[in-house]
């Protein structure tokens, strides 16, 4: 079968590789979508440090389960649609042991320590699969990168009566706005350009661009001097993280979901 695998700085070929059949609890899935993550960029560039190559990237996945090895439960029938969980967790460590599986010290990710799903087909533990057949698998491909966002939502305890400051409007600073405005915060969304328009679309009240406007001093105007009961921090740059602490507020909470690729 054919996979893409990135063998180089700035190279990648479509390969063909073994067809993989399902062991022990195990399933084999059809790879109907992949999304291309900003970590797989990284690879393609060499700026992932985590990666050895060659590796076939993906992580992103909506799939449909084509059979089961032994061992598997009777739900993962043939034509079950589903999301992929990307980790590997030891269930050991100290991550682990406090059920923050997503930090596991011996974490390896499809993509990234182990080969993704950019393929026709693939094999994988059942455990890793989430049944949905509400989505299409298009959708389903959506739900890691925006589940990031919802994760921040999440440690940020947000509630309807926060006004919560989301920096940067990708994929996943777009999660953190859809999380935080189903939880009925006020969300302010900070970007560039077309990005805010998104984040409007989304239920964002207020946008604000860096470009044209001075962001603390709307943000200060938005919230009458309060500051930002929340801020997520969706973007990786030094010049933000530390904008973020400038902007919440007395007892404020702040969430970093971005990687700094320099000194804070």
């Amino acid at each position: 079968m054919q996979a893409l695998l990135i063998d180089g700085l700035a190279s990648c070929r479509m390969a063909e590789i073994p067809d993989p059949s399902p062991g022990p609890g195990e399933v084999l899935v059809d790879i109907r979508h992949v999304g291309l993550c900003g970590s797989d960029l990284a690879t393609f560039t060499g700026l992932n440090p985590l990666v050895s190559l060659p590796r076939i990237p993906g992580h992103e996945l909506g799939v449909v389960i084509l059979s089961a090895g032994p061992d598997v439960p009777a739900a993962y029938v043939p034509g079950k649609r589903a999301v992929v969980m990307p980790y590997t967790a030891c269930s050991t460590c100290s991550s682990c042991r406090a059920g923050r599986i997503n930090a596991c010290r011996y974490n390896r990710t499809l993509g990234v320590q182990q080969d993704g799903g950019l393929s026709e087909r693939f094999v994988l533990p059942y455990g890793k699969l989430i049944l949905n057949d509400r989505l299409a698998p298009r959708h389903l491909a959506l739900v890691e990168p925006l589940s990031v966002g919802f994760h921040a939502v999440d440690r940020g305890r947000i509630t309807s009566t926060d006004t919560v400051v989301v920096l940067g409007c990708g994929m996943i600073g777009t999660g953190a706005v859809i999380g935080a405005v189903a939880r009925g915060a006020r969300v302010i969304a900070v970007d560039f350009g077309d990005k805010t328009a998104i984040a409007r679309s989304y239920g964002a009240a207020q946008t604000i661009d860096p470009g044209t406007e001075d962001v603390a001093a709307r943000v200060n105007d938005l919230t009458e001097g309060h500051g930002a009961d929340v801020v997520i921090e969706a973007v990786g740059l030094p010049a933000t993280f530390t904008q973020a602490i400038d902007l919440v507020c007395f007892s404020g909470r702040v969430v970093y979901i971005g990687y700094s690729k320099a000194p804070v």
